[in-house]
């Protein structure tokens, strides 16, 4: 019997194996390329975002992710829209590593809070579209995004409206003052809605036959298609219209100058006994420089003097003295425990302060505002009675307690409310003082934690908002971050800055007219009514898409039929 040679044999293991690999990709190209859309998506949006501020990006960086979750079953369309929340939130908030005690199991547990969120809107957007068309879970798109954001925005102590859609678009005054009607979920929405119609008028050129949904399925262009992209142009036309108007418009009224006063005192250095001389000196020199240019109110910062001034006598004389020597209302922040500290002691509880000296007008009392809105972790644990932190890597943090009265400050001629450090991106606490009074909004704050990094730049970027949406001035004094003035149309009028154009970590003051304003915008009055609108919207939308009636009703409103 003739046998052949063992290497031939053996040479046909390579073909073999070359064959089954090219098989393996021929089935897995298309996946690959998926998951290089929606991670090329989601790397983009964070270039929209500060420090890159490319905010341009937002109105059309969504569009090869809705691409591929079109063309997904709905458990596909969860896992990528998952990725993408996983790749968008990993890159946005890297600068958290800054944090003392901050780890990589921090942040993945974080990954794992946020991440489902943004699965879900994948999974609906794809249902929708599986069960009816691609328009018609575009058109469904927008009044999702904005219930999950609202949904991160408002999640007991895991609320964190951070780094919404919305915040991308800061540096463009003309594109957001719709937030004074819509806050910011209104742009949010608009935002998604552009993406959806850039996204329907691509899909018949770069779409292929589908996993999920047969090629002959939506004509060039469809009803539902033409529907949603006049839409999108009407609104996005509307929008720029009205901002256009507003911005173009004089901001007139008596005018009241204020000093900020930016210290720059090193974290290291902030809450050491051998320092606190050092610091009330540097505290007391520029608010001398500030008193020259004649303010009406002069501003530190976030937790300024290094003991509880209110616990220290010594502390509060010194603060006094300077206030006097100045002949200025003067406001500060004070605190009696730093942040990110494990609590050594049981029995004292701690709030972190705003305080009004008026050297000038003894008969008129001081006033204080105490920290409502408290940073989870960081100056309290929640349910710490009932959640094992420790187990997870968390400290022991406490000694912090809210406060729970909407102080509005007086002075003889205007009235202003103060927020501290991150109370400043929840819109409803911001709109609740607007409402009791306030002509306009002072945030203090220490951002020195976050070292050079995007946190304060991000910081910046939602405290706009809280100015367009009101209408009022808003003044942002901290320690180091970035203290400047914002204008009721969200324009930043100037900062704290170096020769060289460092607005972080530089130490000076800035004086700067305001103009208090006694604004009711319709966001003041009804806040985010456009969130009860988004979720009756999704509600007409996902509902029918579970029910086997479903196709009935979308058709009979006219979003499932070819043109």
């Amino acid at each position: 019997m003739l046998r052949g040679k063992p290497g031939e044999k053996k040479s046909s293991h390579p073909v073999l194996f070359c064959g089954m690999w090219l098989i393996m990709v021929q089935k897995t190209y298309p996946y690959l390329k998926d998951l290089l859309f929606v991670s090329a998506s989601a790397a983009m949006l964070v270039l929209a975002f500060p420090r890159f501020d490319l905010g341009f990006l937002a109105w059309f960086v969504l569009v090869p992710f809705f691409f591929v979750i079109l063309r997904s079953k709905p458990l596909g369309g969860f896992f990528f829209s998952l990725l993408f929340g996983v790749i968008f939130y990993t890159g946005i908030f890297l600068w958290m590593f800054r944090l003392p005690k901050y780890t990589p199991l921090h942040h993945i547990l974080l990954g794992v809070y946020l991440g489902p969120l943004s699965g879900v809107f994948g999974l609906f957007v794809s249902l929708i579209a599986r069960r009816y068309r691609p328009a018609t879970g575009l058109f469904a798109a927008p009044f999702i995004w904005v219930c999950l954001e609202y949904m991160r925005s408002n999640l007991s102590f895991l609320s964190l409206p951070w780094a919404l859609l919305a915040h991308s678009q800061y540096q463009y005054p003309i594109l957001i003052q719709i937030a004074s009607i819509t806050g910011v979920f209104g742009i949010g929405f608009l935002i998604v809605l552009v993406n959806s119609g850039l996204t329907i008028l691509v899909w018949p050129v770069l779409r292929r036959p589908s996993r999920t949904i047969s090629a002959s399925t939506e004509p060039l262009l469809s009803r539902g298609a033409k529907a949603l992209v006049g839409t999108a142009a009407v609104c996005f036309a509307v929008n720029l219209l009205y901002g256009y108007a507003l911005t173009s418009k004089t901001i007139s009224g008596s005018e009241c100058r204020i000093s900020v006063v930016q210290a720059n005192i090193e974290q290291s250095k902030k809450w050491k006994k051998e320092y606190a001389a050092m610091i009330m000196e540097t505290y007391d020199e520029l608010t001398r420089k500030a008193s020259q240019d004649k303010p009406a109110l002069i501003v530190w910062p976030e937790t300024a003097t290094p003991q509880a001034m209110n616990l220290d006598r010594n502390v509060l004389v010194k603060v006094w003295q300077t206030a006097k020597a100045a002949s200025v209302p003067l406001l500060l922040g004070s605190s009696q425990q730093r942040k990110f500290e494990e609590n050594k002691t049981r029995t004292l509880r701690y709030q972190n302060s705003a305080f009004l000296l008026q050297p000038v007008a003894r008969s008129t009392r001081n006033q204080r505002y105490d920290k409502i809105r408290l940073l989870p972790f960081g100056e309290y644990l929640p349910f710490n009675d009932k959640i094992p932190w420790a187990s997870i890597g968390i400290p022991k943090i406490g000694g912090y307690v809210p406060g729970s009265e909407f102080t509005i400050f007086e002075l003889p001629e205007y009235r202003f409310a103060v927020t501290i450090c991150w109370e400043n991106i929840f819109p409803d606490l911001v709109r609740r003082f607007i409402q009791d009074g306030a002509q306009f909004l002072v945030n203090i704050t220490n951002e020195a934690w976050f070292g050079k990094t995007a946190a304060p730049y991000q910081f910046l970027s939602m405290s706009v908002f809280r100015a367009v949406e009101n209408r009022v001035f808003v003044v942002r004094c901290a320690n180091t971050g970035i203290s400047c003035f914002i204008d009721p149309c969200g324009r930043v009028l100037d900062r704290v800055k170096s020769r060289n154009g460092d607005d972080i970590f530089v130490r000076g003051v800035l004086t700067a007219s305001v103009v208090p304003q006694d604004s009711r915008t319709l966001y003041t009055q009804y806040g985010d009514w456009i969130v009860w609108f988004s979720i009756c919207g999704a509600i007409t939308f996902v509902i029918p898409a579970f029910s086997s009636k479903g196709r009935r009703f979308i058709s009979a409103v006219g979003l499932n039929e070819s043109s």
